[in-house]
């Protein structure tokens, strides 16, 4: 703080009073008007600070609102994707099972038609003689678990001894087809049975290898068309 009482004494000291004490008085009215001035800009420089804070928290705001929308929107997305794939699942899983009972269907067809056929092929390729008539039918395993065999029936081989036959039949027979054949038919039913002659029928095989594989897993083979 400006002390205007000692300047007032020192210009005393080569003037008179009444000069000394004007000087001295607008010294101090220039210091006090001085520091007013300063106190102004630094209070402008401070509500202009606090006018770009008060923007840029505004800013701010905005954009943290616009990232809380952009995130509902993408959870909302998510949940209609979620729900797209959901409705996909099941009616994957209802073409699977329309298309399996089709495939089925097609199977039970190619079936009935070699009932009345195989006896006589079975005769003329293999020597066998087919004692009863060919059923569908179900078969306890050696669990007690019931097998369902699409091609059914007793028989005589070359030799005279009994066997039973155990087919199936498949629109489009494939190598998976003869593995599911083997693992669900023949292997769950090797113990029920003395011997077991296995028969595959189809309109088509899938592969020339098919052909192949099921002469190596001794599975005989006929074609609607032999019937």
């Amino acid at each position: 703080m400006l002390n205007t009482l000692k300047i007032y004494d020192d210009l005393t000291e080569t003037m008179d009073e009444r000069a000394a004490r004007k000087i001295a008085y607008i010294i101090g009215m220039v210091y006090e008007e001085l520091q007013n001035v300063v106190t102004k800009v630094e209070f402008k420089e401070l509500t202009d600070n606090v006018k770009e804070l008060s923007k840029a928290q505004r800013q701010t705001e905005l954009r943290i609102q616009e990232l809380a929308e952009a995130q509902k929107a993408l959870a909302e997305a998510q949940k209609r994707t979620e729900k797209e794939i959901h409705q996909l699942v099941v009616e994957h899983k209802d073409t699977r099972k329309q298309l399996g009972g089709i495939s089925t269907t097609v199977g039970y067809g190619i079936e009935d038609k070699a009932y009345p056929a195989l006896p006589a092929l079975l005769k003329q390729d293999f020597g066998i003689t087919v004692q009863e008539r060919l059923i569908r039918d179900y078969v306890k395993d050696r669990t007690g678990r019931n097998v369902e065999v699409n091609i059914l029936g007793r028989a005589l081989n070359k030799d005279g001894k009994n066997i039973t036959i155990i087919g199936e039949g498949k629109s489009q027979l494939s190598v998976n087809d003869v593995n599911d054949f083997i693992r669900k038919k023949l292997n769950r039913l090797q113990d029920v049975f003395d011997e077991i002659f296995p028969v595959m029928v189809t309109y088509m095989v899938s592969a020339p290898e098919v052909r192949d594989y099921l002469r190596e897993k001794g599975i005989a083979l006929y074609y609607s068309y032999n019937f």
